[in-house]
């Protein structure tokens, strides 16, 4: 065997261990960490998984004919067949016209009708229908972390969300400071965050379990490590889990959060036993700054 063969055959063998490689961090990439996009854990991620199967099969009607005649056409008026036969005097055809732009535009109506139905009922502020009442919770996206506000139950956390399983979940959220992206992959519907305005997205989740989040919107040096795991629980510990992060103390006043604003990395997740009313509508109201305890107090007066 000559140096040439060998050497070819070497460089064979690498490349197909550098394909076997990449294909495995492929698919390994589709269920990183556990943000299962295509194995969702609630309604809304099960719709928006079934309009992009719908999507695509659509689409592939049009592109796997398309290939297939590619390479037909190919093989067939290839140089080495003198079988075939190569006419250059084209001849108007108005059937072959129509049928070439009828298609493509059916598909598109089509595709566009399913898409424009399909993303209205998926609307994110949209509520869910459900026999129990939903949980409210309020997302701040900070530098670089984030902050969980529970209104109703008055605790807060931080790079920790915990939900009742089974249970619609409206979150409100804004930002801090720049734009943001608020994300659970199993659960579906990824929402921006904006410093002054307000954002809303409904979510449910099945099962019981732990499902991560994460920024989609580079935001600064901190942006990687802005996650936070989501612990869907049953009924009773979720309310075990809101009596004991009221046991735990902590305050979470215009102090506090005057302090929690300053952009860090790595923050380890915590909770806050008590949250000063209306902190969400201070931030709300109060982009890139930190709201007083006056302007707080302002703001949780009863309006008349």
């Amino acid at each position: 065997m000559s140096w040439e063969s060998i050497a070819r055959a070497a460089r064979l063998r690498v490349l197909k261990l550098y394909g076997t490689a990449a294909t495995g961090l492929f698919l390994a990439g589709c269920n990183y960490q556990g943000y299962d996009v295509m194995n969702p854990r609630g309604p809304i991620g099960l719709q928006e998984r079934e309009l992009l199967i719908n999507a695509t099969l659509i689409m592939l009607a049009v592109v796997i004919p398309v290939i297939i005649m590619t390479i037909a056409f190919a093989w067939r008026y290839r140089a080495g067949n003198p079988k075939a036969r190569r006419d250059l005097d084209w001849d108007y055809s108005g059937r072959i016209e129509f049928v070439v732009w009828a298609i493509p535009v059916l598909v598109i109506m089509f595709l566009g009708g399913v898409t424009w139905v399909s993303t209205h009922d998926l609307d994110p502020p949209k509520p869910i229908e459900s026999k129990v009442a939903a949980v409210e919770v309020d997302v701040v996206s900070l530098d670089w972390k984030w902050l969980f506000i529970y209104p109703a139950q008055g605790i807060a956390s931080v790079n920790k969300l915990v939900l009742p399983v089974g249970t619609p979940v409206r979150f409100r959220m804004t930002s801090a400071s720049v734009m943001n992206t608020f994300f659970i992959p199993s659960l579906g519907s990824m929402v921006y965050t904006m410093a002054g305005m307000q954002t809303e997205v409904n979510l449910l989740a099945d099962e019981a379990g732990t499902y991560h989040g994460l920024s989609g919107n580079f935001s600064g040096e901190g942006f990687s490590d802005m996650v936070f795991d989501t612990d869907v629980l049953p009924a009773g510990d979720f309310r075990q889990w809101v009596e004991a992060t009221h046991a735990a103390g902590g305050t979470l006043d215009a102090a506090a959060y005057a302090t929690l604003v300053h952009p860090s990395e790595h923050d380890a997740p915590h909770t806050y036993g008590t949250v000063s009313p209306a902190l969400f509508e201070g931030i709300l109201a109060h982009p890139g700054e930190a709201p007083t305890a006056e302007q707080l107090a302002r703001l949780a007066q009863p309006t008349t």
